[in-house]
């Protein structure tokens, strides 16, 4: 499964760094308490990315206790973990408006906007998340940033690629990466100083499919895990 990536923003709100085997244990924590939240005969849709894998982890012990729960995965690699874990997942089309869906980040800055896409699956997770009542992001604190930064994932179509980064300006194009519907993957370099604008601009430009700007209406609430536990912040969904 694709891996959240850390920001490469300033981080004044995380602390100093922490290593890999408690930034995992912070991860399973947002991911797990999360969890609780998923009952049976819900409608759940299920992100990407390394902490998410946590969530599978968690919502397949309880498998049997799911048994009717109908899961919507976001990429292929959760698709089959979850199968493999004994959930049942099926097309979104055939599942209808979800009850929650949760999912991972990649930044998150004080107002509630997200980075996400660092497994280049951004497209299906805002699909997934406009589809749910209540959209759940995890994450451990580091992903906490004082500003959003770049890198922000930008699917785009192949057709006429190079004039579409052309027209993003500071992107670069992945060496080998190709979303789970067979488009590419781009990185757009520059400044996110003002996000709003900046999705604004992402989305208005002809090639791009979608960007990995989530803004905070998109978001119910965050569980964020560190070293005092899980704190659970509100996003701007009503």
């Amino acid at each position: 499964m694709a891996s959240d990536r850390a920001p490469e923003a300033p981080s004044p709100l995380s602390g100093p760094g922490l290593d890999p085997t408690t930034i995992e244990r912070h991860k399973d924590a947002a991911a797990r308490a999360a969890a609780e939240l998923v009952q049976d005969g819900m409608r759940v849709g299920l992100g990407t990315g390394s902490t998410v894998a946590h969530l599978l982890s968690a919502l397949g012990e309880r498998a049997e206790e799911l048994q009717n729960a109908r899961c919507v995965a976001t990429s292929p690699a959760t698709a089959q973990i979850a199968k493999d874990l004994g959930l049942t997942v099926e097309e979104l089309d055939d599942v209808g408006e979800l009850d929650i869906a949760i999912d991972g980040a990649d930044q998150v800055d004080p107002d509630g906007w997200l980075v996400k896409g660092g497994g280049g699956a951004h497209t299906r997770e805002k699909i997934v998340a406009a589809s749910a009542r209540l959209f759940v992001v995890i994450v451990s604190a580091e992903k906490e940033v004082g500003r959003l930064g770049p890198p922000v994932p930008v699917e785009v179509l192949r057709f006429g690629v190079d004039h579409t980064l052309a027209a993003l300006g500071d992107a670069r194009p992945r060496d080998i990466a190709a979303s789970p519907d067979g488009n590419l993957i781009a990185d757009y370099l520059g400044p996110v100083d003002d996000p709003h604008a900046l999705a604004e601009r992402l989305s208005g430009t002809p090639g791009v499919v979608e960007h990995g700007l989530f803004a905070p209406e998109m978001v119910s609430e965050i569980f964020v895990a560190g070293a005092d536990g899980v704190r659970r912040r509100a996003g701007g969904k009503r």
